[in-house]
């Protein structure tokens, strides 16, 4: 279906040559408000041009200027501009700007959207071209999930195996690149056991006998007819006569390759981008579209915006000094007229839990403008981290402060849903009558148990006028139920009497500890402590399997975030009472309008800017992730470089880097070593601050524990020895966190040579997380979590 309309009765009567004579010109179009640079990218109309624009460098007034000076100086109708960004917002930003320059002479831009918005339009003229009906249907994620499901189903595919949340994953991977199923390399279809292709195969036909498309289908088909009906393409290149895009350095293979071909016409397509920008690898932007622009496109015009109109000097060589590391980059360097300012701060701490205690102080000694400065409010501050998982800690001490906060790009910590399903589990564990708690995870993960099976345990619980486990537990007795549903169900529930057993041990029968076997060894008694106990909760009821065995990008932030969760379980005495100061925070908390402290992460935090920015946890490891380095080698370290850059540039006034010298990683307390990216700081833009509140003593046990850990070559970067140079340490620990227990959580290897209060001596046999394979020389074999354990040369000192 061709039905182009008023546009193409326009194309076919007015002969190129004079189509330019039937545009209205503004003459006296101002351009006196553009530096040099930006007048340069707006004024080079014709053939391609790359405007490179780093942050703050007013891109976005570039860009709208050059649109706008394009219809007032006649170059082109309203109706053949393609102008394409990422977002609704930007845009809707987009269209306000250029109103505000030549008024509703812009209204015909019919085609100024979102890549997925004019792409779109164009796929309802030709959806026949690739076996669609002009009115099909857009679905959703959970759409998709579905559909996927079916699909596994009928192939008789082991769901556990291949996640249908994981193949739909796979597949949206696949589209990005422009791969339809016959594309799909023989190297990535065996990498899924050759089960995905033909997956892609029977979900693709489906589509087609619904009439539907993906999100990915939308950029694909597009790209398909362009490829195969050249007539068709070659419309839309005559048609479209100037091309803008915004952001391009975060377009994927398929943008990129339905771009180039609408640009092959007049050549006149402009993209504005930043490769120092480009953070979003993960999610299928590929840097190297815009690193390719001038071979792309011969005789391209490189303009690059240098001149910053948002941060002071020293937060952009701070940040200049950074992304210098990477190497593939075009290259330049940003500048401001600015002459004030302060250095960027850095400060080393002792933990993340100092870290967000004293960031949490400056944010209130500026909001009250008690050192020196004048107030500053708290919507002019944000906290920007690595990974969600670091933003407990923030939000438990503001919480605990009453500092307003708001969470920018998610819930908040304790509002996330593995965070709600995991403090469900532990609100079973303290009381069998929570039904809320219940009703949320019978059936997370997957037990089996229908929507019917809810209702049984439901209703046999009113019927009997008790909790929904006493339900459930009638129900398994009687066999009400069968299958999977039944044996699944029999045991959750001795699951949770066993919980709520070990949350109270003294309610239930305990071994004597003067019993003796048959060998003749003191029989030990099974007891955890809280934060065990947490942790098995979350094994045993397979909750910390499921997200293990999802391959969605974000299960590993959840776990991540589930790690924390449990970490935060160590300031409280037991589950009721972390359960307790959780409910009253947050009922504590209130959604009343005033200024609030942002707190996001930094892939979030792109487009944004604050006078004040905090940037916690620069840590190896953590920032630049290692997970990132060890899936995407120098590509993923480079991508980590360019997160930092976007990071310290959001900065106006203060930019603050902090990072701790332990941090509870994997269960376990680790000495971090300082982000390589603090070694690429440049020293003259860094002031290295010594933490508030150091007192002597508190110095000299920093001091100490500075010393052992530099004669052990823990931290040995530029970074730290900048620190040590200054005569300066990190912050010191609490006196209460200065305990045996700490020193024992370090990391021991097989072999070593241990000691436990209560089973003695024995020999570390293997090592699985944060529990110890043991084998004692009285009590045997037995798995410790590794906080209860003391190197054998120690345990002369252990004050037990």
């Amino acid at each position: 279906m061709n039905d182009f309309s008023e546009e193409d009765a326009f194309e076919a009567a007015v002969p190129l040559s004079q189509r330019a004579m039937a545009r209205p010109a503004m003459p006296d179009f101002d351009l006196s408000g553009l530096n040099a640079a930006q007048r340069e990218a707006v004024e080079t109309v014709n053939g391609p041009v790359l405007m490179l624009a780093g942050a703050g460098t007013g891109k976005t007034k570039a860009l709208t200027t050059r649109i706008a000076y394009l219809l007032a100086k006649g170059h082109a109708q309203p109706h053949e501009i393609l102008a394409v960004t990422f977002t609704n917002k930007a845009a809707r930003e987009m269209k306000n700007r250029i109103g505000g320059l030549i008024g509703d002479a812009q209204e015909g831009m019919r085609w100024l959207g979102t890549f997925h918005s004019v792409c779109v339009k164009q796929l309802r003229r030709h959806a026949e071209l690739v076996g669609l009906k002009s009115g099909f249907t857009i679905l959703d994620t959970d759409d998709q999930i579905r559909l996927m499901k079916q699909l596994i189903d009928a192939a008789g595919i082991d769901a556990k195996r291949w996640p249908p949340r994981m193949l739909s994953g796979i597949i949206d991977a696949w589209k990005n690149k422009a791969w339809t199923p016959d594309k799909v390399p023989a190297s990535d279809s065996a990498a899924f056991d050759s089960q995905a292709v033909p997956l892609y195969i029977a979900y693709q036909r489906r589509l087609l006998e619904l009439n539907a498309v993906d999100f990915g289908d939308i950029l694909l088909h597009m790209v398909t007819i362009f490829q195969t009906h050249p007539d068709i393409l070659q419309q839309y290149q005559r048609w479209f006569r100037y091309i803008l895009v915004d952001e391009y350095q975060d377009t994927n293979v398929a943008q990129y390759l339905w771009l180039r071909l609408l640009a092959q016409g007049h050549k006149n397509i402009c993209c504005v981008g930043d490769d120092d920008q480009s953070i979003y690898g993960w999610r299928g932007a590929e840097v190297g579209n815009i690193l390719r622009f001038e071979s792309d496109f011969p005789g391209a015009h490189v303009v690059r915006l240098e001149e910053n109109y948002r941060s002071t000097p020293h937060i952009l060589a701070a940040a200049s000094g950074v992304i210098a590391g990477n190497r593939d980059r075009l290259g330049k360097t940003l500048f401001t007229a600015r002459e004030d300012g302060e250095k960027v701060r850095l400060t080393g701490y002792w933990d993340g839990d100092e870290e967000a205690r004293s960031i949490g102080d400056d944010i209130e000694s500026m909001q009250r403008g008690t050192r020196g400065m004048d107030p500053i409010g708290l919507d002019s501050m944000a906290i920007l981290v690595r990974a969600s998982h670091q933003m407990r800690a923030f939000e438990d001490r503001f919480l605990s402060i009453g500092l307003p906060y708001r969470v920018i790009g998610g819930p908040r910590f304790y509002e996330r849903m593995e965070i709600r399903d995991a403090m469900a589990y532990f609100r079973l564990a303290v009381s069998h009558d929570d039904d809320l708690a219940f009703e949320r995870v019978v059936n997370t993960p997957k037990r089996g148990l229908g929507e019917k099976a809810v209702q049984m345990i439901q209703r046999t619980a009113r019927d009997n006028n008790l909790s929904l486990v006493e339900g459930a537990r009638i129900v398994c007795q009687n066999r009400l139920l069968g299958g999977k549903g039944l044996k699944e169900l029999t045991k959750f529930v001795a699951d949770l009497d066993r919980w709520h057993d070990a949350v109270y041990p003294d309610s239930t029968p305990m071994i004597d500890d003067d019993a003796v076997l048959d060998d003749g060894f003191a029989t030990p008694v099974t007891t955890y402590d809280h934060i065990a106990l947490a942790e098995m909760i979350l094994d045993e009821s397979g909750y910390t399997g499921y997200w293990q065995n999802d391959k969605t990008p974000e299960a590993p932030g959840r776990l991540e975030n589930l790690k924390e969760l449990v970490k935060a379980l160590e300031n409280f005495e037991n589950l009721q009472g972390f359960l307790e100061h959780v409910s009253l925070i947050m009922e504590n908390e209130t959604e009343e309008q005033g200024e609030k402290v942002s707190i996001m992460t930094l892939h979030a935090a792109k487009g944004l800017e604050f006078p004040v920015v905090f940037l916690p946890g620069w840590e190896e490891g953590l920032f630049p992730s290692q997970r990132s380095m060890d899936e995407s080698g120098l590509k993923g370290l480079e991508e980590e470089r360019r997160l930092a850059y976007v990071g310290i540039t959001r900065a106006e006034e203060i930019c603050a880097i902090s990072f701790a010298s332990n941090r509870r990683v994997y269960g376990q307390w680790q000495s971090q070593l300082p982000s390589r990216f603090v070694d690429e700081l440049p020293p003259a833009h860094v002031d290295v601050l010594t933490p508030s509140g150091l007192s002597s003593g508190a110095g000299m046990v920093a001091s100490e524990l500075h010393d052992r850990a530099h004669s052990a070559d823990v931290y040995n970067s530029p970074g730290w020895k900048r620190l040590q140079s200054r005569g300066q340490t990190p912050n010191a620990p609490r006196a209460q966190s200065i305990t045996i227990n700490a020193t024992a959580e370090c990391a021991f290897v097989a072999g070593d040579r241990v000691f436990h209060q209560k089973f003695g001596y024995g020999n570390v046999d293997g090592i699985e997380g944060d529990k110890l394979l043991i084998s004692f020389d009285k009590a045997g074999i037995k798995h410790v979590v590794a906080r209860f354990v003391v190197s054998a040369d120690a345990a002369d000192d252990v004050p037990f």
